[in-house]
Protein backbone atom coordinates (compact mmCIF):
# COMPACT_ATOMS: atom_id res chain seq x y z
CA UNK A 1 0.00 0.00 0.00
CA UNK A 2 2.94 2.22 1.09
CA UNK A 3 4.57 1.85 -2.23
CA UNK A 4 1.65 2.58 -4.13
CA UNK A 5 0.87 5.56 -2.39
CA UNK A 6 4.70 6.65 -2.63
CA UNK A 7 4.14 6.21 -6.71
CA UNK A 8 1.31 8.12 -6.82
CA UNK A 9 3.27 11.47 -5.09
CA UNK A 10 6.11 10.86 -7.63
CA UNK A 11 3.46 10.91 -10.38
CA UNK A 12 1.73 13.92 -9.37
CA UNK A 13 4.83 15.56 -7.93
CA UNK A 14 6.23 15.17 -11.75
CA UNK A 15 2.93 16.54 -13.27
CA UNK A 16 2.83 19.34 -11.18
CA UNK A 17 6.26 20.52 -12.00
CA UNK A 18 5.74 19.75 -15.78
CA UNK A 19 2.89 22.25 -15.33
CA UNK A 20 4.73 23.92 -13.62
CA UNK A 21 7.18 24.28 -16.60
CA UNK A 22 5.34 24.76 -19.09
CA UNK A 23 3.39 27.81 -17.76
CA UNK A 24 6.75 29.42 -16.93
CA UNK A 25 7.87 32.31 -18.72
CA UNK A 26 10.63 31.60 -21.47
CA UNK A 27 12.46 33.63 -24.19
CA UNK A 28 13.11 32.77 -27.05
CA UNK A 29 16.56 30.83 -27.25
CA UNK A 30 17.96 33.92 -29.69
CA UNK A 31 17.87 35.81 -26.52
CA UNK A 32 20.45 34.03 -24.17
CA UNK A 33 23.87 34.83 -22.73
CA UNK A 34 26.74 36.89 -25.18
CA UNK A 35 23.75 37.81 -27.04
CA UNK A 36 24.41 40.92 -29.25
CA UNK A 37 21.23 43.36 -29.87
CA UNK A 38 21.13 45.84 -32.57
CA UNK A 39 21.48 49.44 -32.05
CA UNK A 40 19.22 52.46 -32.64
CA UNK A 41 16.21 50.78 -34.27
CA UNK A 42 13.29 49.15 -32.32
CA UNK A 43 14.24 45.55 -30.49
CA UNK A 44 11.28 43.20 -30.20
CA UNK A 45 12.25 40.46 -27.86
CA UNK A 46 9.81 37.91 -27.38
CA UNK A 47 9.26 34.37 -26.03
CA UNK A 48 6.19 31.90 -24.94
CA UNK A 49 4.67 31.85 -20.97
CA UNK A 50 1.19 30.68 -19.92
CA UNK A 51 -1.92 32.73 -21.00
CA UNK A 52 -3.13 35.92 -19.69
CA UNK A 53 0.23 36.00 -17.76
CA UNK A 54 2.28 39.38 -17.84
CA UNK A 55 5.44 39.26 -18.72
CA UNK A 56 7.93 42.33 -17.78
CA UNK A 57 11.40 42.47 -19.62
CA UNK A 58 13.67 44.92 -17.86
CA UNK A 59 16.58 46.24 -20.20
CA UNK A 60 19.19 49.17 -19.79
CA UNK A 61 17.05 51.69 -18.07
CA UNK A 62 14.14 50.17 -19.70
CA UNK A 63 11.02 48.09 -18.33
CA UNK A 64 8.53 46.70 -21.12
CA UNK A 65 5.26 44.37 -20.44
CA UNK A 66 3.27 42.38 -22.18
CA UNK A 67 0.28 39.92 -21.60
CA UNK A 68 0.88 36.17 -22.85
CA UNK A 69 -1.70 35.07 -25.78
CA UNK A 70 -2.13 32.04 -27.54
CA UNK A 71 1.34 31.21 -24.57
CA UNK A 72 3.27 33.78 -26.64
CA UNK A 73 4.49 37.24 -25.85
CA UNK A 74 6.56 40.36 -27.13
CA UNK A 75 7.90 43.50 -25.88
CA UNK A 76 9.38 45.92 -28.08
CA UNK A 77 12.52 48.06 -26.34
CA UNK A 78 13.22 51.50 -27.55
CA UNK A 79 16.00 52.20 -29.60
CA UNK A 80 19.65 51.42 -27.87
CA UNK A 81 22.43 52.75 -28.02
CA UNK A 82 25.84 50.80 -28.39
CA UNK A 83 27.88 49.20 -25.51
CA UNK A 84 27.63 46.74 -22.48
CA UNK A 85 28.17 44.15 -21.20
CA UNK A 86 24.72 44.57 -20.09
CA UNK A 87 22.13 42.12 -18.03
CA UNK A 88 18.39 41.62 -19.05
CA UNK A 89 15.56 40.29 -16.87
CA UNK A 90 12.37 38.40 -17.84
CA UNK A 91 10.00 38.01 -15.34
CA UNK A 92 6.54 36.28 -14.96
CA UNK A 93 6.02 33.83 -12.24
CA UNK A 94 9.60 32.61 -12.41
CA UNK A 95 12.32 35.03 -13.41
CA UNK A 96 15.64 34.92 -15.99
CA UNK A 97 18.39 36.59 -16.00
CA UNK A 98 20.66 36.83 -19.35
CA UNK A 99 24.03 37.97 -19.01
CA UNK A 100 26.71 39.51 -20.99
CA UNK A 101 24.45 41.31 -23.68
CA UNK A 102 26.22 43.47 -25.93
CA UNK A 103 24.44 46.45 -28.59
CA UNK A 104 25.96 46.98 -31.51
CA UNK A 105 25.34 45.78 -35.10
CA UNK A 106 23.99 42.04 -36.20
CA UNK A 107 24.36 40.84 -39.30
CA UNK A 108 22.90 37.78 -40.67
CA UNK A 109 25.06 35.75 -42.24
CA UNK A 110 23.45 32.74 -44.78
CA UNK A 111 24.22 30.37 -48.21
CA UNK A 112 25.68 27.42 -49.30
CA UNK A 113 29.39 25.72 -48.09
CA UNK A 114 32.01 28.84 -48.67
CA UNK A 115 29.64 30.76 -46.08
CA UNK A 116 29.21 27.74 -43.71
CA UNK A 117 33.02 26.72 -44.28
CA UNK A 118 34.83 27.72 -40.68
CA UNK A 119 38.17 29.46 -40.40
CA UNK A 120 39.37 26.46 -38.62
CA UNK A 121 40.43 22.96 -41.09
CA UNK A 122 37.34 20.83 -42.74
CA UNK A 123 37.88 17.63 -44.02
CA UNK A 124 37.88 17.13 -47.80
CA UNK A 125 38.43 21.07 -47.97
CA UNK A 126 41.23 22.68 -48.53
CA UNK A 127 43.23 24.80 -45.36
CA UNK A 128 42.06 28.76 -45.20
CA UNK A 129 44.75 30.89 -46.19
CA UNK A 130 46.92 31.83 -42.69
CA UNK A 131 44.46 30.24 -40.68
CA UNK A 132 46.69 29.85 -37.64
CA UNK A 133 47.56 33.19 -37.34
CA UNK A 134 44.25 34.44 -38.47
CA UNK A 135 42.80 32.02 -35.32
CA UNK A 136 45.54 33.56 -32.79
CA UNK A 137 43.76 37.45 -33.53
CA UNK A 138 40.55 35.87 -32.73
CA UNK A 139 41.87 36.91 -29.31
CA UNK A 140 40.88 40.51 -29.87
CA UNK A 141 37.76 40.44 -30.73
CA UNK A 142 35.97 39.38 -27.53
CA UNK A 143 32.90 41.60 -28.75
CA UNK A 144 32.53 39.52 -31.89
CA UNK A 145 29.92 36.84 -30.92
CA UNK A 146 28.72 34.23 -33.70
CA UNK A 147 24.76 32.98 -32.74
CA UNK A 148 25.28 29.54 -35.55
CA UNK A 149 21.75 28.07 -36.18
CA UNK A 150 21.88 24.23 -36.44
CA UNK A 151 20.59 22.52 -39.53
CA UNK A 152 16.88 21.82 -39.25
CA UNK A 153 14.15 20.96 -42.61
CA UNK A 154 10.87 22.14 -41.76
CA UNK A 155 7.70 21.80 -43.76
CA UNK A 156 6.20 24.88 -42.28
CA UNK A 157 7.52 27.74 -40.47
CA UNK A 158 8.87 26.92 -36.87
CA UNK A 159 9.53 29.05 -33.92
CA UNK A 160 12.90 28.40 -32.52
CA UNK A 161 16.26 27.18 -34.02
CA UNK A 162 19.03 25.55 -31.84
CA UNK A 163 22.56 27.46 -31.02
CA UNK A 164 23.77 29.32 -28.97
CA UNK A 165 25.67 32.90 -28.59
CA UNK A 166 29.68 32.00 -28.80
CA UNK A 167 32.20 34.98 -27.61
CA UNK A 168 35.07 35.38 -30.30
CA UNK A 169 38.52 34.30 -29.06
CA UNK A 170 41.31 32.43 -30.18
CA UNK A 171 39.61 28.94 -29.60
CA UNK A 172 36.05 29.41 -30.40
CA UNK A 173 36.75 31.11 -33.62
CA UNK A 174 38.07 28.19 -34.97
CA UNK A 175 34.34 27.52 -36.10
CA UNK A 176 33.12 30.40 -37.21
CA UNK A 177 32.40 31.13 -40.37
CA UNK A 178 35.87 32.34 -41.86
CA UNK A 179 33.69 34.77 -44.53
CA UNK A 180 31.79 35.84 -41.77
CA UNK A 181 34.37 36.39 -39.17
CA UNK A 182 36.48 38.28 -41.61
CA UNK A 183 33.46 40.20 -42.82
CA UNK A 184 32.48 40.92 -39.05
CA UNK A 185 36.33 41.93 -38.22
CA UNK A 186 36.37 44.62 -40.73
CA UNK A 187 33.25 46.12 -38.92
CA UNK A 188 34.17 45.82 -35.98
CA UNK A 189 37.83 48.25 -36.61
CA UNK A 190 35.57 50.46 -39.06
CA UNK A 191 33.00 50.90 -36.21
CA UNK A 192 34.30 50.26 -32.80
CA UNK A 193 31.67 48.35 -31.46
CA UNK A 194 30.13 44.95 -30.80
CA UNK A 195 29.40 43.10 -33.24
CA UNK A 196 26.81 39.94 -33.87
CA UNK A 197 26.82 37.47 -36.77
CA UNK A 198 23.74 35.19 -36.92
CA UNK A 199 25.07 32.10 -38.88
CA UNK A 200 22.79 30.13 -40.76
CA UNK A 201 24.24 28.34 -43.95
CA UNK A 202 23.78 24.31 -44.87
CA UNK A 203 26.50 23.49 -47.96
CA UNK A 204 25.06 22.26 -50.72
CA UNK A 205 22.14 23.80 -51.08
CA UNK A 206 20.16 25.63 -53.72
CA UNK A 207 18.02 29.51 -52.94
CA UNK A 208 14.50 27.48 -53.35
CA UNK A 209 15.16 25.89 -50.42
CA UNK A 210 15.93 29.17 -48.38
CA UNK A 211 12.41 30.84 -50.40
CA UNK A 212 9.42 30.24 -48.74
CA UNK A 213 6.62 27.61 -50.54
CA UNK A 214 4.25 30.92 -51.13
CA UNK A 215 6.95 32.98 -53.13
CA UNK A 216 7.98 30.17 -55.22
CA UNK A 217 4.50 29.76 -56.17
CA UNK A 218 3.90 33.04 -57.21
CA UNK A 219 6.38 33.33 -60.29
CA UNK A 220 5.05 31.38 -63.27
CA UNK A 221 9.20 30.44 -63.53
CA UNK A 222 9.97 29.11 -59.82
CA UNK A 223 6.35 26.98 -60.07
CA UNK A 224 8.16 23.74 -61.37
CA UNK A 225 10.10 24.08 -57.96
CA UNK A 226 6.83 23.42 -56.50
CA UNK A 227 5.59 20.76 -58.75
CA UNK A 228 8.76 18.77 -58.49
CA UNK A 229 8.80 18.51 -54.85
CA UNK A 230 5.18 17.59 -54.39
CA UNK A 231 5.89 15.21 -57.32
CA UNK A 232 8.87 13.39 -55.41
CA UNK A 233 6.87 13.96 -52.12
CA UNK A 234 3.91 11.58 -53.72
CA UNK A 235 6.01 9.04 -55.36
CA UNK A 236 8.51 8.73 -52.51
CA UNK A 237 6.94 5.59 -50.61
CA UNK A 238 6.97 3.72 -54.12
CA UNK A 239 10.71 5.40 -54.31
CA UNK A 240 12.15 3.99 -51.21
CA UNK A 241 10.51 0.43 -51.55
CA UNK A 242 11.88 0.60 -55.43
CA UNK A 243 15.11 1.46 -53.28
CA UNK A 244 15.20 -1.56 -50.54
CA UNK A 245 13.71 -3.81 -53.14
CA UNK A 246 16.74 -3.52 -55.47
CA UNK A 247 19.20 -3.07 -52.59
CA UNK A 248 21.71 -5.78 -52.58
CA UNK A 249 22.21 -5.59 -55.97
CA UNK A 250 22.80 -1.77 -55.77
CA UNK A 251 25.88 -2.43 -53.79
CA UNK A 252 26.78 -5.73 -54.98
CA UNK A 253 27.00 -3.40 -58.54
CA UNK A 254 28.68 -1.12 -56.47
CA UNK A 255 31.59 -3.43 -54.88
CA UNK A 256 32.36 -4.40 -58.48
CA UNK A 257 32.09 -0.92 -60.06
CA UNK A 258 34.83 -0.07 -57.14
CA UNK A 259 37.39 -2.62 -58.06
CA UNK A 260 37.27 -1.35 -61.16
CA UNK A 261 37.95 1.84 -60.63
CA UNK A 262 40.21 1.30 -58.35
CA UNK A 263 42.47 -1.19 -60.80
CA UNK A 264 41.75 1.57 -63.68
CA UNK A 265 42.88 4.69 -61.00
CA UNK A 266 40.20 6.14 -61.88
CA UNK A 267 37.24 7.94 -59.61
CA UNK A 268 35.03 5.74 -57.23
CA UNK A 269 31.12 5.44 -57.89
CA UNK A 270 29.17 7.35 -55.10
CA UNK A 271 27.97 4.17 -52.71
CA UNK A 272 24.14 3.38 -53.03
CA UNK A 273 21.89 5.08 -49.81
CA UNK A 274 18.10 5.08 -49.49
CA UNK A 275 16.44 8.22 -51.34
CA UNK A 276 15.63 10.97 -49.32
CA UNK A 277 12.63 11.87 -47.78
CA UNK A 278 11.66 15.19 -49.29
CA UNK A 279 10.28 16.58 -46.36
CA UNK A 280 13.78 16.31 -44.85
CA UNK A 281 15.54 17.48 -47.67
CA UNK A 282 14.97 21.52 -47.36
CA UNK A 283 13.71 21.91 -50.79
CA UNK A 284 11.02 23.88 -51.48
CA UNK A 285 11.27 26.16 -48.72
CA UNK A 286 12.67 24.01 -45.85
CA UNK A 287 15.51 25.66 -45.04
CA UNK A 288 13.38 29.17 -45.13
CA UNK A 289 10.82 27.17 -42.68
CA UNK A 290 13.91 25.87 -40.21
CA UNK A 291 16.37 28.17 -40.61
CA UNK A 292 15.27 31.83 -41.34
CA UNK A 293 11.43 31.70 -40.43
CA UNK A 294 12.47 31.20 -36.41
CA UNK A 295 14.98 34.12 -36.82
CA UNK A 296 12.35 37.06 -38.10
CA UNK A 297 11.62 40.13 -36.18
CA UNK A 298 14.84 39.72 -34.52
CA UNK A 299 16.61 43.38 -35.36
CA UNK A 300 19.14 43.33 -37.43
CA UNK A 301 21.72 45.66 -40.05
CA UNK A 302 21.64 43.00 -43.30
CA UNK A 303 22.60 40.06 -44.72
CA UNK A 304 25.81 38.70 -46.55
CA UNK A 305 25.26 35.67 -48.84
CA UNK A 306 27.57 33.54 -50.85
CA UNK A 307 25.38 31.05 -52.66
CA UNK A 308 25.11 29.96 -55.95
CA UNK A 309 26.80 26.38 -56.82
CA UNK A 310 23.62 24.37 -56.68
CA UNK A 311 22.05 26.20 -58.67
CA UNK A 312 24.62 26.54 -61.44
CA UNK A 313 23.07 24.32 -63.61
CA UNK A 314 19.55 26.69 -63.81
CA UNK A 315 21.17 29.80 -64.34
CA UNK A 316 18.14 31.62 -66.68
CA UNK A 317 15.72 30.65 -63.35
CA UNK A 318 17.85 31.95 -61.15
CA UNK A 319 17.80 35.21 -62.78
CA UNK A 320 13.95 35.24 -61.28
CA UNK A 321 15.03 32.73 -58.22
CA UNK A 322 17.62 35.11 -56.60
CA UNK A 323 16.23 38.39 -56.40
CA UNK A 324 12.48 36.66 -55.41
CA UNK A 325 14.25 35.29 -52.05
CA UNK A 326 15.47 38.70 -51.17
CA UNK A 327 12.32 40.75 -51.62
CA UNK A 328 10.76 37.83 -49.88
CA UNK A 329 13.13 38.18 -46.88
CA UNK A 330 12.26 41.97 -46.93
CA UNK A 331 8.86 41.19 -47.09
CA UNK A 332 8.52 38.82 -44.09
CA UNK A 333 11.17 40.52 -41.84
CA UNK A 334 9.66 44.19 -41.67
CA UNK A 335 12.58 46.03 -41.58
CA UNK A 336 12.68 47.58 -45.03
CA UNK A 337 14.87 47.15 -47.64
CA UNK A 338 17.53 46.37 -45.95
CA UNK A 339 21.24 45.77 -47.58
CA UNK A 340 21.67 42.80 -49.01
CA UNK A 341 25.36 42.16 -50.12
CA UNK A 342 26.20 38.83 -51.52
CA UNK A 343 29.25 37.13 -53.28
CA UNK A 344 29.52 36.62 -56.89
CA UNK A 345 30.72 32.47 -57.57
CA UNK A 346 34.69 32.64 -58.86
CA UNK A 347 35.23 30.86 -62.07
CA UNK A 348 35.63 27.34 -61.49
CA UNK A 349 34.99 24.06 -63.61
CA UNK A 350 31.49 23.65 -62.51
CA UNK A 351 30.55 27.46 -61.91
CA UNK A 352 28.91 28.67 -64.99
CA UNK A 353 29.78 32.20 -66.30
CA UNK A 354 25.48 32.77 -67.34
CA UNK A 355 25.15 32.13 -62.69
CA UNK A 356 27.74 34.62 -62.25
CA UNK A 357 25.91 36.92 -64.65
CA UNK A 358 22.41 35.80 -63.02
CA UNK A 359 23.94 37.25 -59.97
CA UNK A 360 25.44 40.27 -61.97
CA UNK A 361 21.94 40.93 -62.79
CA UNK A 362 20.12 40.47 -59.43
CA UNK A 363 22.99 43.41 -58.23
CA UNK A 364 21.70 45.81 -60.95
CA UNK A 365 17.63 45.55 -60.74
CA UNK A 366 17.54 44.88 -56.51
CA UNK A 367 18.05 48.04 -54.79
CA UNK A 368 20.34 48.33 -51.79
CA UNK A 369 22.09 45.18 -52.85
CA UNK A 370 26.31 44.34 -53.37
CA UNK A 371 27.62 41.79 -55.10
CA UNK A 372 31.58 40.53 -54.62
CA UNK A 373 33.69 39.58 -57.54
CA UNK A 374 35.88 36.94 -56.35
CA UNK A 375 37.79 36.15 -60.08
CA UNK A 376 40.60 36.33 -58.44
CA UNK A 377 40.34 34.34 -55.31
CA UNK A 378 40.54 31.07 -57.00
CA UNK A 379 42.99 28.43 -56.41
CA UNK A 380 42.18 26.38 -58.52
CA UNK A 381 39.57 25.87 -60.67
CA UNK A 382 38.83 22.60 -59.94
CA UNK A 383 38.05 23.53 -56.02
CA UNK A 384 34.88 24.57 -55.31
CA UNK A 385 35.93 26.20 -52.14
CA UNK A 386 38.66 28.63 -52.36
CA UNK A 387 41.08 29.17 -49.48
CA UNK A 388 40.90 33.07 -49.94
CA UNK A 389 38.27 33.44 -47.68
CA UNK A 390 39.88 36.97 -46.25
CA UNK A 391 39.83 38.93 -49.38
CA UNK A 392 36.09 37.74 -50.05
CA UNK A 393 34.89 39.00 -46.17
CA UNK A 394 37.01 42.30 -46.52
CA UNK A 395 35.07 43.01 -50.08
CA UNK A 396 31.90 42.29 -48.31
CA UNK A 397 32.23 44.30 -45.34
CA UNK A 398 33.73 47.47 -47.46
CA UNK A 399 30.14 47.72 -49.22
CA UNK A 400 28.81 47.20 -45.96
CA UNK A 401 30.53 50.54 -45.22
CA UNK A 402 29.16 52.14 -47.72
CA UNK A 403 25.68 50.79 -48.36
CA UNK A 404 24.71 50.22 -44.62
CA UNK A 405 27.05 53.38 -42.75
CA UNK A 406 27.38 55.69 -45.81
CA UNK A 407 31.04 55.79 -45.88
CA UNK A 408 31.83 57.70 -49.46
CA UNK A 409 34.19 54.92 -50.65
CA UNK A 410 34.39 52.79 -53.54
CA UNK A 411 33.00 49.62 -52.84
CA UNK A 412 32.44 47.72 -56.17
CA UNK A 413 34.68 46.36 -58.96
CA UNK A 414 34.12 47.69 -62.46
CA UNK A 415 30.37 46.72 -63.64
CA UNK A 416 29.72 46.73 -67.61
CA UNK A 417 27.18 49.56 -68.47
CA UNK A 418 27.29 50.22 -72.46
CA UNK A 419 29.37 49.79 -75.48
CA UNK A 420 29.57 51.70 -78.54
CA UNK A 421 30.32 50.49 -81.91
CA UNK A 422 32.82 52.87 -83.86
CA UNK A 423 33.92 51.28 -87.03
CA UNK A 424 35.83 47.70 -86.10
CA UNK A 425 35.95 48.60 -82.48
CA UNK A 426 33.81 48.24 -79.72
CA UNK A 427 33.75 50.79 -76.81
CA UNK A 428 33.05 49.79 -73.24
CA UNK A 429 31.51 51.75 -70.73
CA UNK A 430 31.52 50.77 -66.71
CA UNK A 431 29.87 51.99 -63.39
CA UNK A 432 32.33 51.80 -60.49
CA UNK A 433 35.41 52.68 -62.35
CA UNK A 434 36.63 54.44 -58.91
CA UNK A 435 39.33 56.46 -59.75
CA UNK A 436 39.87 54.87 -62.86
CA UNK A 437 40.55 51.49 -64.79
CA UNK A 438 43.60 49.33 -64.87
CA UNK A 439 45.48 46.02 -65.94
CA UNK A 440 46.77 44.18 -63.29
CA UNK A 441 50.35 42.29 -64.88
CA UNK A 442 50.64 43.65 -68.37
CA UNK A 443 48.07 43.73 -71.19
CA UNK A 444 44.59 42.97 -70.76
CA UNK A 445 42.96 39.59 -70.80
CA UNK A 446 39.89 37.64 -71.09
CA UNK A 447 38.19 38.97 -73.77
CA UNK A 448 36.81 37.90 -76.89
CA UNK A 449 34.84 39.98 -80.18
CA UNK A 450 32.11 38.68 -82.62
CA UNK A 451 31.12 39.85 -85.70
CA UNK A 452 27.36 39.36 -87.32
CA UNK A 453 28.63 35.16 -87.41
CA UNK A 454 28.68 35.22 -83.82
CA UNK A 455 32.03 33.60 -83.99
CA UNK A 456 33.86 34.69 -80.56
CA UNK A 457 37.50 35.25 -81.27
CA UNK A 458 40.29 36.32 -78.75
CA UNK A 459 40.50 40.06 -78.85
CA UNK A 460 43.11 42.82 -77.90
CA UNK A 461 41.77 45.66 -75.24
CA UNK A 462 43.30 49.09 -74.42
CA UNK A 463 42.37 51.18 -71.39
CA UNK A 464 41.06 55.13 -72.28
CA UNK A 465 40.56 57.01 -69.51
CA UNK A 466 36.85 55.25 -67.96
CA UNK A 467 36.68 53.26 -71.25
CA UNK A 468 37.89 50.26 -72.83
CA UNK A 469 38.43 49.86 -76.27
CA UNK A 470 38.05 46.26 -77.89
CA UNK A 471 38.90 45.01 -81.08
CA UNK A 472 40.74 42.08 -83.37
CA UNK A 473 42.10 42.53 -86.73
CA UNK A 474 39.36 39.40 -88.06
CA UNK A 475 36.20 40.86 -87.27
CA UNK A 476 35.76 44.28 -89.48
CA UNK A 477 32.24 44.79 -88.19
CA UNK A 478 31.90 43.70 -84.17
CA UNK A 479 28.74 43.25 -82.93
CA UNK A 480 29.46 41.67 -79.38
CA UNK A 481 31.83 41.87 -76.90
CA UNK A 482 32.62 38.98 -74.03
CA UNK A 483 34.77 39.17 -70.70
CA UNK A 484 35.73 35.94 -68.88
CA UNK A 485 32.56 34.69 -69.88
CA UNK A 486 33.94 30.97 -69.55
CA UNK A 487 33.47 28.79 -66.46
CA UNK A 488 37.89 28.67 -65.95
CA UNK A 489 37.83 32.56 -67.08
CA UNK A 490 41.57 34.41 -66.07
CA UNK A 491 41.13 37.59 -66.02
CA UNK A 492 42.70 41.40 -64.56
CA UNK A 493 40.54 44.04 -65.60
CA UNK A 494 40.53 46.23 -62.06
CA UNK A 495 39.78 49.67 -60.86
CA UNK A 496 42.66 51.78 -59.11
CA UNK A 497 40.86 50.61 -55.54
CA UNK A 498 41.85 47.08 -56.12
CA UNK A 499 38.45 45.65 -56.75
CA UNK A 500 38.53 43.42 -59.66
CA UNK A 501 35.37 43.82 -62.79
CA UNK A 502 32.80 41.52 -62.96
CA UNK A 503 32.56 39.08 -66.35
CA UNK A 504 30.19 40.62 -68.09
CA UNK A 505 28.99 40.10 -71.99
CA UNK A 506 26.70 42.23 -74.21
CA UNK A 507 24.97 40.07 -76.55
CA UNK A 508 22.83 38.91 -73.10
CA UNK A 509 20.33 36.11 -73.93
Amino acid sequence: MMKKIKAIIVIVTLLFICALSNAQVKPNVIFSDNMVLQRNVVVPVWGTAKDGETVIVEFAGQKQRSIAKDGKWMVKLNPLKEGGPFSMTIKSINAITIKNILVGEVWICSGQSNMERQLGPRSGQPLIDNWLSEAADGVNYPNMREFAVAHIPATSPISEVKAKWIVCDSVTVKNFSAVGYFFGRVLYKKLNIPIGLIHTSWGGTAAEKWTSRETLEAYPELKPIVEAYDKALKNYPDTLQKYMANEKQLFANWVADTLIAKQNNKPFPRKPSPPINPEKSGDCGGLYNGMIAPLMTYAFKGVIWYQGEANSGRAKQYRTLFPAMITDWRSKWQQGNFPFLFVQLAPQQGNTPDLREAQMMTMQKTPNTAMVVTTDCVDSTFNLHPSKKRPVGERLALAAMALAYGEKIEYSGPIYQSLKIEGNKIILSFTHAGSGLLAKDGELKGFTIAGSNKKLVPAKAEIKGNTIIVFADEVANPVAVRFGFINKAVTNLYNREGLPASPFRTDVE
